[in-house]
C-alpha cells in the first residue's frame, strides 16, 4: 500500500463485495465493531440499494490499488425548520493499517466537494470519543465543535 495513489469512488451496489472485504479486514485489524459481516448483513446492504428510503444516502470508498481501505457515509437532511439541506456524517472509517496516509482526509475532501456541488453547506457529525478520532476531527479544515450529541432509541 505504500506510495499508492488514493482513489475515491462512489459506493454502488456493484462494489458490495469490495466493501464486505473491507468490513472483514476492519474486524481482523481491530476487534471493536459491534455487528457481524454475515449473510443477513450482506442482504440488508444489497436491499438498501433498491429501497427508496436510501435516496438521501451518499457513500464513498477509498481505494489503494484494488482494495477498499476507507469509507465515508453521509445522509442529506432536508428540513422545513429553515428550508435548507444539511448533511449528517454517519460514518468515516479507515483500516488501521492504512491510517495516517491521508485516506480519511481524501474521503472528507471529496465528500465536501460533492456536497458543495449540491448546494449543501453544512456537514454535521457525532464524533467518536477516542483520541485518534478526536485528532482527526480537529484537523478537518473549517470545522468547529458544537453542542452535545445524543442517541435516542426508538422503541
Amino acid at each position: 500500500m505504500e506510495n499508492e495513489e488514493i482513489k475515491i469512488e462512489l459506493y454502488t451496489k456493484e462494489k458490495i463485495p469490495d466493501v464486505v472485504a473491507f468490513e472483514k479486514q476492519l474486524r481482523e485489524e481491530e476487534d471493536v465493531w459491534g455487528w457481524e459481516i454475515d449473510d443477513a448483513y450482506i442482504k440488508s446492504v444489497t436491499d438498501s440499494f433498491k429501497d427508496p428510503r436510501f435516496k438521501n444516502a451518499l457513500s464513498l470508498l477509498a481505494y489503494l490499488g484494488e482494495q477498499v481501505v476507507g469509507r465515508i457515509d453521509v445522509v442529506r437532511i432536508p428540513s422545513y425548520f429553515d428550508g435548507t439541506v444539511k448533511a449528517y456524517l454517519d460514518w468515516i472509517c479507515v483500516l488501521k493499517s492504512a491510517r495516517h496516509k491521508g485516506v480519511a482526509q481524501a474521503l472528507m475532501k471529496e465528500m465536501r466537494s460533492r456536497l458543495k456541488a449540491e448546494g449543501i453547506d453544512t456537514l454535521i457529525a457525532l464524533t467518536a470519543s477516542n483520541d485518534e478520532a478526536q485528532r482527526f476531527y480537529k484537523s478537518v479544515p473549517d470545522s468547529s465543535m458544537h453542542d452535545i450529541g445524543i442517541w435516542i432509541d426508538i422503541k
